[in-house]
């Protein structure tokens, strides 16, 4: 059995390892889960020593193929939460992440099966993120890219959203910018700021917002096609 802070490492593994596609700094780790370095260390040790991590010197970590299933059951029981936060219980996209941390170690999978035919076997969690299928294979890479690496013209619909601060998804909510929403990259400023307008045929198209660039380095976007047009 693993402890609940032992599959909080191996989820933060894996979405970082999602945002890098490589190896993960032991210092990134610290970062991410606010601890500090050596108790990172520590911690990537005993994972390492289970055969859930690999560790390469001055590189990083890498999940194991045992570790990503257990992270990937993790994140699957996580964003199966958020969704049914949402959808069932009245909680808005910002408030979801804290609550899904908290349970995502104790449901069954008896109850994580009847959530997901609950809500219809979704694919994408309210955020955007994709959804694990309860066979635990691996999510496939996307094709996103973060809104601050745009310029000015592009235009762009969200794909997917950073949940992990909570002050951050209630802005963009107010500001009308959720996955499915189209975008115009209005102007790019040399200090950060990401002015865009919402080029879709919602009520509020047409606003413009200007986004901090560690906002927009948080929204995940894809270029507009034909088709989505």
């Amino acid at each position: 059995m693993l402890s609940d802070v032992m599959e909080d490492y191996l989820k933060a593994i894996y979405t970082l390892q999602e945002e890098s596609d490589g190896p993960v700094a032991t210092s990134d780790i610290a970062d991410y889960l606010d601890v500090t370095p050596p108790t990172v260390t520590s911690m990537v040790e005993k994972l390492t020593d289970r055969g859930l991590l690999e560790r390469e010197k001055y590189k990083g970590v890498e999940l194991t193929d045992e570790g990503e299933t257990v992270a990937l059951e993790v994140v699957r029981h996580h964003r199966l939460l958020e969704a049914y936060l949402t959808e069932h219980l009245d909680y808005s996209w910002s408030e979801v992440h804290e609550e899904a941390d908290r349970l995502e170690h104790h449901i069954s999978e008896e109850f994580e099966r009847r959530v997901a035919e609950v809500l219809g076997e979704p694919e994408v969690d309210p955020h955007g993120d994709p959804i694990p299928g309860a066979d635990l294979a691996p999510i496939e890479a996307d094709d996103t890219t973060p809104l601050s690496d745009h310029e000015t013209d592009d235009r762009v619909v969200v794909a997917r959203v950073s949940d992990r601060d909570e002050e951050e998804l209630r802005y963009l909510d107010r500001a009308g910018i959720s996955p499915g929403t189209e975008l115009e990259v209005v102007d790019v400023a040399p200090f950060g700021m990401v002015t865009v307008r919402i080029a879709s045929d919602e009520a509020d198209a047409g606003d413009e917002q200007s986004l901090p660039e560690s906002v927009a380095r948080s929204i995940r976007v894809r270029a507009v096609t034909e088709e989505v047009a």
